[in-house]
């Protein structure tokens, strides 16, 4: 199944067993989701269902993974089962944590995951029915699951990995950030050293929908230097990393490591080094 469903194609679909998350973030997520959201979507927050937020960011970053276990809770606490068919947007393009979302699902063992491309304007400019307030739905059952499928890369690992230069670390923030002009997030500007920068707004059109997996296949194999393997992605916090990887994924390419803790943690570690571009 493709990991991107049009706001066309989602508009038109008809299944039982579909469910769709709203994963729109920032202070306000939760009343914007009240007042206006995709009929029959279920509200999906990034800092309490999508992570597990620690006491120091210099240990996991802002955005630790939660464990598998608190996951299926989350899960069934929002209705979704094993046969799930599972959309999920936000108003970010897909970026914010929509992509975190189908990472951790498709990572827990789901098949059937996918990402509205465009989000929330793209529903909006289809005239896709819309609803507020809470939605009514039951729990569903307790998938358990002990280790996420996915690959990840600890501080350690992509340490090693650098120093033996045997992965290629893709830094995708903005280009302003990972030079150290400035940083409106963590506290530090810069970028680990030795990492590439390809910052994922590069997976989209003028629109903010995905280019084409033609498109991006062809751009990331030019990229890499025709070297698709061993890849490590990460952004700040290991949310936006993940649009990256959907990106790769959308194209054809096998599922690379993602570094959660990212920046966050790599740049309050004491002792890492920080690389900057004049």
């Amino acid at each position: 199944m493709a990991p991107i469903i049009s706001s066309s194609e989602l508009k038109n679909f008809s299944t039982n067993n579909l469910t769709i998350l709203d994963a729109r973030t920032g202070k306000e997520a939760r009343q914007n989701y009240l007042e206006k959201h995709i009929k029959g979507a279920r509200f999906i927050d990034l800092d309490k269902d999508l992570a597990e937020i620690g006491e120091d960011a210099a240990f996991g970053g802002r955005h630790p993974l939660p464990t598998p276990e608190k996951f299926a809770e989350t899960l069934s606490d929002l209705g979704i089962a094993e046969n799930s068919h599972i959309v999920v947007y936000d108003d970010k393009n897909g970026s914010n944590a929509a992509a975190r979302a189908w990472w951790m699902l498709k990572s827990f063992g789901f098949e059937n995951v996918q990402v509205l491309d465009g989000g929330m304007q793209a529903a909006q400019k289809n005239n896709m029915e819309f609803a507020s307030g809470e939605e009514t739905f039951e729990k569903a059952e307790l998938i358990k699951k002990e280790n996420w499928n996915f690959p990840v890369s600890s501080l350690e690992d992509v340490e090693n990995e650098l120093k033996s230069n045997s992965s290629t670390v893709i830094d995708v923030r903005d280009a302003y950030r990972y030079r150290g002009e400035s940083e409106p997030i963590d506290l530090v500007a810069g970028h680990i050293p030795g990492a590439v920068n390809i910052p994922f707004s590069e997976n989209l059109d003028e629109n903010g929908l995905f280019l084409s997996p033609e498109v991006l296949k062809e751009k990331y194999i030019r990229l890499l230097q025709n070297k698709p393997e061993n890849l490590i992605i990460h952004c700040g916090s290991g949310v936006t990393a993940c649009h990256t990887i959907l990106a790769l994924a959308h194209a054809g390419f096998k599922i690379p490591n993602l570094y959660v803790g990212s920046w966050s943690e790599w740049s309050r570690r004491e002792g890492k080094e920080i690389a900057k571009e004049a």
